[in-house]
């Protein structure tokens, strides 16, 4: 082969590789770049219409739970509300035994106009048994009440009598067209 020829070989060949890299570069690297950002969109949106479908057919269960919390949720009204708790409390006490000392309600407000909390600090008193039995009652009720605090104190030397201080809050929801 002739000098000239393997210098024209040469320069066809490093053009064919320049003009490969420059393909690879500016053509083939981003299509592959932007076909595989569209895999995973559409891995992810199918994913999402996956969850959207199971959501539409779990609805009648999810609106049937959410019945029946607003449902056992306080009253609206303050004073109601106030008198459903008390009246709980003290079926609860006589129901496990206790001493209830004291029930202190206090309205708090919540972050939105949606709703809104009765906090109750309750203080009781019995043994460990009657106690149980009472935390029992409150916590199993069908209220929408929440336990946030329990301290209990022994009484005697002997720690056969306990005193209870309870921090409990119960739901109010706003009517539904209030929301």
């Amino acid at each position: 082969m002739s000098l000239k020829n393997r210098q024209q070989l040469l320069i066809v060949a490093a053009g064919v590789v320049v003009a490969l890299f420059v393909l690879d570069r500016l053509v083939i690297g981003p299509l592959t770049t932007s076909w595989k950002q569209r895999s995973e969109t559409i891995g992810k949106l199918r994913e999402s219409i996956n969850q959207g479908q199971s959501l539409v057919d779990r609805e009648s269960i999810t609106r049937g739970a959410w019945n029946d919390m607003r449902r056992n949720t306080l009253p609206v009204n303050a004073s109601q509300a106030e008198k459903a708790v008390l009246e709980a409390f003290d079926q609860w006490s006589r129901e496990s035994r206790v001493t209830v000392n004291s029930i202190k309600p206090q309205w708090k407000r919540g972050a939105t106009e949606n709703y809104s909390l009765l906090e109750c600090r309750v203080d009781a008193a019995g043994d460990l048994g009657t106690l149980t039995k009472f935390l029992y009652e409150v916590e199993h009720s069908e209220m929408a009440l929440r336990v946030e605090a329990v301290e209990l104190t022994a009484r005697d030397n002997d720690g056969k009598q306990l005193a209870l201080g309870l921090l409990v809050s119960g739901l109010r929801l706003a009517p539904l067209g209030d929301n």
